[in-house]
């Protein structure tokens, strides 16, 4: 608004020049809510149009330039003052002057680098934006536009099994199977669960889904856990020799690739807990991270060349993919102990 409400004020709106064919992705709020939004990948051309549209025609308006930024920012929800930017784009589309009718300026950031998806959880906010602004002496008028971004991966066909034996001396020992460690988010869970050794009155076995948040660095560090979802595998009492299948569709749950120290500033992890109840209603646990990624699909197609080849970037690597199985195992090393809640 002009100040005190007199002299020329405008509204500014961002257009996509593609807005008609753009595919959009739903994406949490703050509030827990979802939205829809135009959906980008990394190394594609961000382009539209800024319409400055004038509330008095025939009066003018000064401004000290007009300029379009693209934006990607992580914001701390603990430290909401500091907005850490990853990504800072600027073009200007007008010198300083005055505009005396409403006008359209076109823009385009090519091939622009988003590095990272666009995340919204408990204590942190991964975001990418356009925000035009019309700079004046007193009040500018700007306007923001969010857009999603989705990273796709691809891993090569080895895939690992995860395969251990747990279980308490002389009571209980179980040796649990899953046919892979790296799952694509609309894949499945496939594997079983052996018991060697059954002395306790088991009466219910259930694997959740577990989000393992991280935030901060330091003696500033956040950790914040939530239970996905939650599959029922057994209800009764098993006997030695018994063989439990596990089939679990994760398309039906509200997942995000596994993110490891996105920017220094935050993590995001997932993983299987196998949890035992016997009939005194203790509670045994057996946890092991997995690595979610997303898969491409006939949205690729379509992509730009360099879009394509910037969603491979974890391809072929086999340096960078022992890396990443190293980390799993020290990360799980901390939480594969089977015991008491």
């Amino acid at each position: 608004m002009s100040f005190f409400s007199f002299g020329q004020s405008a509204e500014i709106d961002v257009v996509l020049n593609d807005a008609e064919t753009r595919k959009k992705a739903e994406h949490k709020t703050e509030d827990g809510k979802k939205d829809k939004y135009f959906l980008f990948y990394d190394g594609e051309t961000v382009s539209g149009k800024v319409n400055v549209t004038l509330k008095n025609p025939g009066k003018r308006l000064e401004h000290q330039g007009i300029k379009i930024e693209f934006v990607g920012q992580i914001e701390l929800y603990y430290d909401r003052g500091n907005h850490h930017e990853f990504v800072s784009l600027v073009k200007d589309l007008a010198r300083p002057g005055e505009i005396t009718q409403s006008q359209t300026f076109d823009f385009e950031f090519t091939h622009v680098e988003k590095p990272y998806e666009s995340y919204t959880g408990q204590n942190v906010k991964l975001r990418y934006f356009l925000r035009a602004t019309v700079i004046r002496r007193l009040n500018d008028i700007s306007k923001e536009m969010d857009i999603v971004v989705h990273t796709l991966s691809t891993y090569p066909e080895l895939n690992s099994s995860i395969k251990m034996e747990v279980g308490i001396e002389d009571c209980l020992h179980i040796e649990f199977e899953y046919n892979k460690s790296k799952y694509h988010l609309k894949d499945v869970i496939v594997g079983k669960i052996y018991f060697l050794l059954v002395r306790i009155k088991i009466k219910h076995m259930e694997i959740d889904i577990i989000k393992r948040e991280t935030t901060g660095t330091g003696p500033s560090v956040y950790h914040e856990n939530d239970t996905i979802a939650k599959y029922e595998i057994m209800d009764g009492a098993p006997v030695r020799g018994e063989s439990i299948p596990i089939r679990l569709f994760l398309a039906g749950y509200d997942l995000t690739p596994t993110m490891r120290d996105i920017n220094k500033k935050f993590s995001v992890r997932y993983y299987l807990n196998l949890v035992l109840i016997d009939e005194e209603e203790r509670r045994y646990f057996k946890q092991q991270e997995i690595t979610l990624w997303r898969k491409g699909d006939v949205v690729r197609k379509s992509m730009s060349h360099q879009a394509a080849i910037a969603s491979q970037r974890f391809e072929g690597s086999a340096a960078s993919e022992s890396a990443l199985e190293q980390a799993a195992k020290e990360e799980s090393g901390i939480n594969s102990c089977f015991s008491f809640f």
